[in-house]
């Protein structure tokens, strides 16, 4: 879709320094919600494309859905969901929501519906390698 594709375009750079922004300051609900509106716009532009791509299944949509509940319970964005090219999700969360949300989706996902779980966590930092 070049309607589409040019508008979210045009939009790339104010949000890649608000990311980085809410990246440096360390500010989730931010960082998070940026996230997940990129996530949802690109998957729209997929969408729109003729034939359109759908990379999202019905486990994928019910993620999204299991993740906005988890916000709206908390108040505020505590988790974020973003996928790659297919229906993996990938979820983010702050340490002190890690055990919960883990919980969450194991209880409702794991199994037939999601096969795999794979954690992963800040590494040390950059480090000089000689």
């Amino acid at each position: 879709s070049s309607g589409i594709n040019a508008e979210y375009g045009q939009h790339v750079p104010d949000r890649i320094e608000r990311i980085t922004r809410a990246i440096e300051q360390r500010d989730f609900a931010t960082f998070g919600e940026i996230t997940m509106r990129d996530s949802n716009e690109m998957h729209a532009v997929c969408l729109d494309t003729f034939p359109p791509i759908a990379y999202l299944n019905d486990t994928s949509h019910q993620i999204i859905r299991s993740v906005h509940k988890f916000n709206f319970d908390k108040g505020t964005v505590r988790a974020a969901y973003t996928f790659d090219a297919g229906p993996n999700a990938v979820l983010f969360c702050e340490d002190r929501d890690y055990s919960e949300l883990k919980g969450m989706i194991t209880n409702q996902f794991f199994g037939d519906k999601v096969t795999q779980l794979i954690e992963c966590k800040l590494g040390c930092g950059p480090m000089i390698l000689k």
